[in-house]
This record gives C-alpha cells, structure tokens and sequence, in this order.
C-alpha cells in the first residue's frame, strides 16, 4: 500500500532490554498499527539510556519509518530519560499530543497527569512517546491516532491537497 504508513516501535525498558520479562508494549502497539493498515517496519527493545533510545530513533528514521512509536521512559523515575532523549533531537515538539494524551489519561487514571508523553518532529518521522503500559500505550494512540496521517506527511514533507 503507498498510503501505508511505515512505524518503527521502540520499547524502552531496563528490564525488558536486560532479557529479565518478556515486553508486552512492543507487540500491543504492533496490534494496533497493523489494525489501522499501517506496516511495521522496525522493532527494538532499548535500555533507559538516553544515547541508546536517540541512537535507535535515528536508525528508524533513516530506515523510512515515518511513524515511530516509543513505549516507556516517560514517567517520574529517575531513569525514565525518553522525553529527554526526542528532545535533544527534536526540530520541533507537538505539544498538542501531550496535551491530549494527559487530559483523557486523566479521565481514566488519576496517574494520567504523572505522564510525559510527547510527540515530536524527528528527521523526517513523526515520534511520539508513549507510556510503558500496554492499556496506557495503546490507549493514548487512540486519542491521537486522527492527526497522525497529515503530521506524518507534514514530516516527510510529503505534499497534501490540505
């Protein structure tokens, strides 16, 4: 499909990264892209290590993901590093998405408020930051999900009829 958007998913994870459990972020977000028609194109499962998850953005990017997907790191510990990481290589953050993210997690949990999640222009991909819980990843894609088509054309600069 030429309309299929490309993802790349990056579990950030200590744990998950070390082998000690098994990630179930990774492959819920895989659920739901291939669900919406878009096509997975790159996986991986990273440390809480800001080099490493900006490192792993980068390839994605380079690899033709125009969506990429980060699961976890966006919390209050002192090792959640993901939004540090997309924003020190960011060209603009979205803070739209952050925005709604939190409002309608906060409608579910009041823990909602606690998350960092972003999204943000990186290269040419649209990256957007999602919490480490599966239920909490896939849901905030969903709030999202209807301005992720034209923001990742906006990113790869791809011409719209908008």
């Amino acid at each position: 499909m030429s309309n299929s958007i490309q993802v790349g998913i990056i579990t950030v994870s200590d744990r998950a990264s070390a082998g000690e459990y098994e990630d179930h972020g990774g492959p819920a977000l895989r659920a739901e892209a291939e669900k919406r028609g878009w096509s997975v194109l790159a996986e991986a499962i990273v440390p809480d290590d800001l080099p490493k998850i900006q490192q792993t953005i980068r390839s994605f990017s380079d690899q033709g993901c125009g969506l990429i997907l980060t699961t976890g790191g966006t919390g209050i510990a002192e090792r959640d590093v993901t939004p540090e990481a997309i924003r020190g290589i960011m060209r603009v953050e979205i803070p739209g998405f952050g925005e709604l993210m939190r409002m309608r997690s906060f409608d579910i949990t009041p823990n909602g408020i606690l998350s960092r999640s972003l999204a943000a222009i990186v290269e040419t991909a649209l990256v957007i930051a999602l919490p480490g819980k599966p239920s909490g990843a896939v849901e905030c894609l969903g709030f999202v999900d209807g301005a992720i088509p034209h923001s990742v054309k906006l990113a790869q600069k791809v011409p719209t009829s908008c």
